[in-house]
């Protein structure tokens, strides 16, 4: 089943280039059936170039899915065109009455920036409450891991000495969580952060399932509530195979003089094209979640209150 998506957003034409069935809302609303209801809240500055990695793991599915962007940002953006934004973007105060099957909630270069100093600070902190109880299911990523660890759990703000950017293995040791179903004992996954994820935190401040970490190490990568409505993931399986070598780009035209990411360019020569070699992971990953935390958990009349209404 095809992903839905609204009229005209520039990632309809990218991914029905590669083959993948999208469905503009004006032929999807002539069809009986109950789409997924899923919420994107688009933290990164390319927010186009977000929304195409997004929606194409969004794809991977039998399920059709009604995808709703969400901005809470309202400055002027350098990396996207403001007629875009205001076109496709809509605004919190929009949809807090509704009840939605799953919401994402993408990364920002933000893992340097005191919590308190983020511009949407109260913001973001707000629709993570809300989303305990108007949300099926809440996938976070990176930096909004990071925030909704916080926001949920209390756990402070940790910060690496040094950037883990690259592609890094990680080991599945979440038994039977069906949100590992069908991956490998270890998996490659991208990592562009300067946030930690520090296991013994998760630990100490959570009862959360720690499903997946970095070898060897007190990194986290995925961790679930019991109930799979709170899903944090603290790499980005969305990029693209040139995300990173874009960002690398950028840091060495700023003068910040970055290291050359972790197992990413061939034979470390950051003249060569870089490969994906993590797709398989991200797709499953999503596939995962769209299924067994979102799909079969959710009500089929989202006006039926979720579980932790009823607690």
């Amino acid at each position: 089943m095809p992903i839905r998506i609204p009229d005209g957003l520039p990632a309809a034409e990218v991914l029905r280039g590669e083959n993948i069935f999208v469905m503009p809302q004006t032929r999807a609303i002539a069809q009986e059936i109950r789409p997924l209801k899923v919420i994107l809240l688009n933290l990164m500055p390319k927010k186009i170039e977000t929304e195409n990695q997004i929606l194409r793991l969004l794809s991977n599915t039998p399920l059709q899915i009604d995808v709703h962007l969400l901005r809470i940002d309202h400055r002027v953006s350098k990396n996207t065109p403001k007629a875009h934004i205001d076109r496709f973007y809509r605004d919190f105060d929009k949809i807090r009455q509704s009840n939605f099957d799953g919401l994402i909630i993408t990364g920002a270069p933000l893992g340097l920036t005191p919590f308190e100093d983020v511009y949407y600070w109260e913001q973001i902190c707000e629709i993570i409450r809300w989303s305990t109880t108007h949300v099926t299911s809440s996938l976070f990523l990176c930096w909004a891991a990071q925030v909704a660890l916080n926001v949920l759990y209390g756990i402070p703000r940790y910060t690496l000495d040094n950037k883990l950017s690259g592609v890094y293995e990680h080991q599945s040791v979440g038994g039977h969580s069906k949100l590992l179903r069908g991956f490998d004992d270890t998996f490659l996954a991208p990592l562009s952060r300067n946030a930690a994820f520090p296991i013994h935190a998760i630990q100490q401040y959570t009862d959360l399932d720690v499903l997946a970490k970095l070898p060897e190490s007190d990194e986290l990568y995925l961790a679930a509530s019991h109930d799979l409505r709170q899903v944090f993931v603290t790499g980005h399986p969305e990029y693209d195979a040139d995300t990173l070598a874009n960002e690398y780009r950028r840091d060495e035209s700023a003068g910040l003089s970055p290291a050359l990411p972790h197992n990413y360019f061939p034979n470390n020569d950051a003249s060569c094209e870089p490969l994906a070699t993590w797709r398989s992971h991200g797709s499953l990953l999503y596939s995962n979640w769209i299924n067994y935390c979102v799909y079969q958990i959710t009500p089929y009349d989202l006006k039926v209150m979720h579980p932790s209404e009823n607690d």
